[in-house]
C-alpha cells in the first residue's frame, strides 16, 4: 500500500480522525478502569498519528506495521530522546493486549497508577504528533 496518494490532505485527515475517535474511547476506558485496552488504543492513537505524519513527509501510504519506532524512524523526525524509549514501551501494548498469552500477565500490569503513568506519557506523544502535522 506504499503507493502514490492523490489526496494528501484527506489521507492526513483520515488518519487524524481516526486516531481522534481511538482517543476519545480511551477516554471512556479510562473512566471505567479497563485500562488494558485503555493502553491499547492509546497505542493506536500514537500509531494512527504518525501514519499520518509519515503520509505528511513521505507523500505516500504509511507502511504496515505496528512498531512505533519503526515508524517513527521512517518519517525521520527529531523526537525528543525520552520519546523512543516510550515508544518502545507504547509498542508492547499492543501485542499484550492481542496475544491471549501475554493478556494475563498484561492486565495485572495495568494497575491504575501504572495506566495512569502511561495514559499522561501517550497524551504528551499526541500532543506533540499533532503539533507536527
Amino acid at each position: 500500500m506504499e503507493g502514490e496518494i492523490k489526496n494528501i490532505d484527506s489521507v492526513i485527515l483520515h488518519w487524524r480522525e481516526s486516531s481522534d475517535r481511538n482517543y476519545a474511547t480511551m477516554q471512556n476506558l479510562i473512566k471505567t478502569n479497563e485500562f488494558s485496552w485503555a493502553l491499547f488504543l492509546g497505542h493506536l492513537v500514537i500509531e494512527k498519528l504518525l501514519k499520518a505524519l509519515y503520509v505528511k513527509k513521505i507523500q505516500k501510504h504509511p507502511v504496515f506495521s505496528h512498531d512505533l519506532l519503526r515508524l517513527v524512524k521512517k518519517v525521520d523526525v527529531n523526537l525528543p530522546d525520552e520519546y523512543d524509549e516510550w515508544l518502545d514501551k507504547i509498542t508492547t501494548f499492543n501485542l499484550n493486549t492481542r496475544y491471549d498469552d501475554y493478556k494475563q500477565s498484561f492486565y495485572k500490569l495495568c494497575t491504575a497508577e501504572f495506566s495512569n503513568e502511561w495514559i499522561a506519557k501517550i497524551e504528551i506523544l499526541r500532543k506533540w504528533l499533532i503539533n507536527q502535522l
